[in-house]
């Protein structure tokens, strides 16, 4: 409850610092004179919160990032796991994929229109190359992390490479998997974004670039909050759906990476010392006796 009403009051405390900037016209570098107050910002996002117009772009915004994020998660997860445990996989499809990763998804917005017939095939495109490249990098890291001491120790029962991986692998992997999820949904929501402004007809992108266009600026700060609230409820809905799936780990303690269980016998997440051989007075080890 303390660190709620923490996170309150510092968000009131900075609509209130910017109200009064705004509203006083300050010029401090920075122009807060061109900027719509967060009163006007306020009464135009209750205008458009009673028009249908608005909740159909957010129905269609929402529709795109679910098509392409639960694409990105489950392509992303798949490709992670098979470049982090075969090195077919890794040399065949590495290469590939590490000269794609770096080219902003934005960038292929020229590809999206040549190779899909409608926008909305193409913005779903664009979001799913924007989410499944963090994806696929943390579940391969998280994969290549889990300690081998574990798949060693299923092993010595008789478990396959299918046991393993369902049973050890993938449930070792989880927390970063669960980061990566976490990382590709924000970055899809960028690149919607972007995507709707560029080539899209509805969505909140799109309608926030039209009201730029008609220097609607209230208009536009209404999309940048809606955009902002959307992101930020979807993502907690990611990590919230992680900390459900992780929550067989034991907590974090100090010098002990999250969801890494200690060694036995060392409390604080340290292999356990091996105990010293027992020494006779003069010095020597003990020898076990013949036949003992």
């Amino acid at each position: 409850m303390l660190r709620l009403a923490r996170r309150t009051a510092a968000l009131l405390a900075f609509v209130g610092l910017w109200q009064l900037l705004t509203a006083h016209r300050v010029r401090i570098w920075v122009r807060f004179d061109q900027l719509p107050t967060a009163v006007q910002v306020w009464q135009a996002l209750v205008h458009r919160l009673g028009t249908d117009e608005y909740w159909h772009d957010l129905a269609d915004s929402l529709r795109r990032i679910g098509s392409g994020f639960l694409l990105a998660a489950l392509l992303g997860v798949a490709a992670g796991v098979l470049t982090a445990r075969s090195r077919w996989a890794a040399d065949l499809l590495g290469p590939v994929l590490e000269v794609i990763r770096p080219i902003p998804a934005i960038a292929l917005v020229p590809v999206a229109i040549m190779l899909f017939p409608e926008n909305e095939q193409g913005i779903v495109f664009i979001t799913f190359t924007a989410a499944f490249f963090p994806v696929l990098v943390s579940t391969r890291h998280a994969v290549r992390a889990v300690p081998p001491r574990w798949e060693e120790a299923v092993r010595t029962m008789g478990a396959g490479r299918v046991r393993v991986l369902w049973s050890v692998v993938l449930p070792g992997a989880l927390p970063g998997v669960a980061g990566g999820l976490s990382v590709g949904l924000g970055v899809a929501w960028i690149c919607v974004v972007s995507a709707e402004m560029v080539s899209g007809q509805f969505g909140v992108g799109y309608r926030t670039w039209s009201a730029y266009t008609v220097l609607d600026y209230p208009g536009v700060f209404v999309g940048m909050a809606t955009i902002g609230l959307l992101g930020r409820a979807t993502s907690g809905a990611v990590e919230l759906l992680g900390r459900r799936l992780t929550a067989w780990l034991p907590p974090a303690r100090p010098g002990l990476p999250a969801g890494r269980p200690p060694a036995p016998g060392a409390p604080d997440g340290r292999t356990a010392p091996v105990p010293a051989r027992p020494r006779t007075a003069a010095g020597a080890p003990e020898r076990a006796e013949a036949g003992a």
